[in-house]
């Protein structure tokens, strides 16, 4: 098994781009994004102010503008078929200047271009003019759905790298359960299953293992916060907070391989559940179920929020809704389409989706698992593998 997605498959991808650029009546397309770029190219890089663009023609040559920091690392990894560099941002010359002009050496001066964003969106301070602007006789299109619709149904070698994600997501996970105590911190039981995890990992996968990513190197498990009370808060932040007995704890867990992850997140209890906790908990787990009984190919992803919005509303739980049922994943920790009432997209086999239905209760505590699930071409299949029930997620006090 290989940690990394092929050469011959990024070679696929960039033959089904330059047919969907055929089909569009697009001379050529101009990525900026991160995940699109990686996901032409193969190469993975931190996006700062200085700006990195792909300027990819229907015909002809693809070439990558990278600062001249990234020059070694982009000739290392980036599939095309030249990579050209720039001093520094902002430089004497603005980087977006140059990136034009190699639009139009490359025949993309004008007509209509492909784009994922009108210029380079980087933050971090950057300033800079739109690609529009900079080429006038060119009509500018925007076409950020092209990759996004490729990036929605994972080949097999993604899957490959996704389950391989849950593997160790589930180990980091393990391990968090198994360190958490009465006294502890977050911080430190998190920092511990975390290292552990990925230790192991290291060791079993070996020198060929690449995360090819910043944010989820290695494997990890934590709390981010959802701890006690604030476990009703979705996307709470860290705290360092004090496991007691009683508190209501909400988990998250995965692992990056080749540019790859997977989503896993779990409620866990310290000491013996009250009959309110167990409530709610057995509630959770059945708006989830829910969700796995509605996925389908052929289904649309909205149908599958119905299901879910449909059992809160039997069991009068609208008041601790937050969220939609669930998103895409795979390079990104969240993606599109996502199961949501005002998302009709078709499922279809080779999506990979986060089942993620939440009750938050305000003051209280919050109840939410997650899981990483594959539509098949029969109906979906479990990536990752926790134990669900509660009497697997009680934490001795």
């Amino acid at each position: 098994m290989r940690w990394t997605i092929s050469a011959d498959e990024h070679r696929r991808r960039q033959a089904r781009v330059r047919e969907a650029l055929g089909r569009r009546g697009l001379a050529g397309l101009c990525l900026f994004s991160p995940t699109q770029v990686f996901y032409v190219t193969g190469f993975a890089f931190i996006q700062t102010e200085r700006p990195i663009g792909l300027a990819f023609p229907r015909e002809g040559r693809s070439v990558l503008l990278v600062p001249q920091l990234e020059a070694e690392h982009s000739q290392l990894h980036a599939l095309v078929d030249a990579i050209e560099s720039y001093p520094e941002y902002p430089g004497r010359t603005h980087p977006m200047k140059r990136f034009a002009e190699i639009c139009r050496d490359l025949g993309l001066g004008g007509g209509r271009v492909g784009v994922d964003g009108d210029g380079y969106g980087g933050g971090y301070g950057y300033r800079g003019p739109a690609l529009s602007e900079l080429l006038p006789q060119a009509t500018i299109v925007p076409s950020r759905d092209l990759i996004e619709d490729m990036i929605a149904v994972k080949s097999p070698e993604e899957v490959g790298l996704i389950r391989e994600s849950a593997k160790w997501g589930n180990l980091a996970h393990t391990l968090l359960q198994q360190y958490t105590r009465p006294g502890l911190t977050e911080t430190e039981v998190s920092g511990r299953a975390s290292f552990d995890a990925t230790q192991a990992m290291i060791r079993t996968l070996g020198p060929s293992y690449r995360p090819l990513t910043w944010l989820r190197a290695g494997a990890h498990a934590g709390y981010r916060g959802q701890i006690g009370k604030d476990s009703a808060l979705p996307h709470s932040l860290t705290t360092n907070a004090v496991f007691h007995a009683g508190d209501v704890l909400v988990t998250g867990a995965g692992a990056g391989v080749g540019g790859y992850g997977s989503e896993l997140e779990r409620t866990m209890i310290i000491g013996t559940p009250d009959d309110r906790q167990r409530r709610y908990f057995d509630l959770m787990v059945g708006a989830q179920q829910a969700a796995f009984d509605a996925i389908r190919p052929g289904a649309k992803c909205s149908d599958v929020d119905r299901a879910v919005l449909a059992f809160f509303e039997r069991h009068d739980l609208m008041p601790y809704w937050r969220h939609h049922t669930g998103h895409a994943l795979g390079m990104g920790i969240h993606e599109g389409p996502f199961f949501d009432v005002g998302d009709d997209t078709v499922i279809e086999p080779g999506m990979v989706f986060s089942v993620e239905p939440g009750i938050y209760v305000p003051g209280y505590a919050g109840f939410r698992h997650s899981d990483t699930v594959l539509v098949t071409e029969t109906g979906m299949e479990m990536l990752t593998y926790y134990p669900r029930l509660l009497e697997d997620l009680t934490i001795p006090a």
